[in-house]
């Protein structure tokens, strides 16, 4: 068994790693016991009750979190000619189409997000390869692949982001970072929440929400009781 540091056990002397809190005490333990120098991510890992095998119990959607991520996003806007000012001046990092269709063939990905147009789609579909793997492929689902780019520019600064149930039945997202105010974490982390549950599939039985943990980079799960995020 590895032995622990001693910032983890005073971690560990700062709440019971056997209980559940609420989503407030959560929070606040999160905060307090991370140590880590940089200003680490806040993360919800979310355990539901459905069988992602099954497309009828696929959870995937979309949330803009109030106070945003904390995070600089990165955003490729793959358009026509006629859209590069709008993507421009939302605030896109990079505009484009066949130099940087090119660039991604080539390997470059250095990108959080990438935007396009229905049109364009045929030409970055032939980029499934390298950017499925890396979560990069624009979907109309998840609202990057649009006619109003420059909304979707926004929106994606302003701290809109996808989640997707694993293969496991367990939905991550980042809801902030451990220096925002905990009331920022508790309101991200409840927009979330809601989301998730209103998407429950109606082919899914039994318990939806299974378990809930908040964590950050270098910090333990503190698991949430379910009850107080229904």
């Amino acid at each position: 068994m590895a032995k622990l540091t001693k910032n983890q056990k005073l971690a560990l002397a700062k709440y019971d790693k056997d209980a559940t809190y609420t989503l407030a005490d959560a929070a606040r333990i999160v905060k307090d016991i991370t140590t880590s120098k940089f200003d680490a991510s806040v993360d919800i890992d979310v355990r539901l009750g459905v069988d992602p095998r099954k497309a009828n119990q696929m959870v995937r959607g979309i949330v803009t979190l109030p106070h945003g991520t904390g995070k600089t996003v990165s955003v490729l806007v793959l358009c026509t000619p006629d859209k590069e000012e709008e993507a421009k001046a939302a605030g896109a990092d990079y505009v484009g189409l066949d130099e940087y269709i090119q660039k991604i063939k080539e390997g470059w990905t250095n990108v959080d997000v990438i935007i396009t147009m229905p049109s364009i789609m045929p030409k970055v579909g032939a980029l499934g390869r390298i950017l499925g793997p890396r979560g990069l492929m624009p979907n109309p689902k998840t609202g990057t692949v649009t006619m109003e780019v420059g909304k979707a520019v926004q929106e994606v600064k302003a701290g809109k982001i996808d989640f997707k149930v694993d293969k496991f039945g367990i939905i991550h997202a980042g809801i902030g970072k451990v220096s925002f105010e905990q009331d920022k974490l508790i309101d991200n982390a409840k927009e979330l929440l809601a989301t998730i549950v209103k998407l429950k599939p109606s082919s899914a039985k039994g318990t939806y929400v299974k378990s809930v943990f908040m964590s950050s980079t270098m910090s333990p799960g503190i698991r949430i009781d379910e009850k107080s995020v229904k």
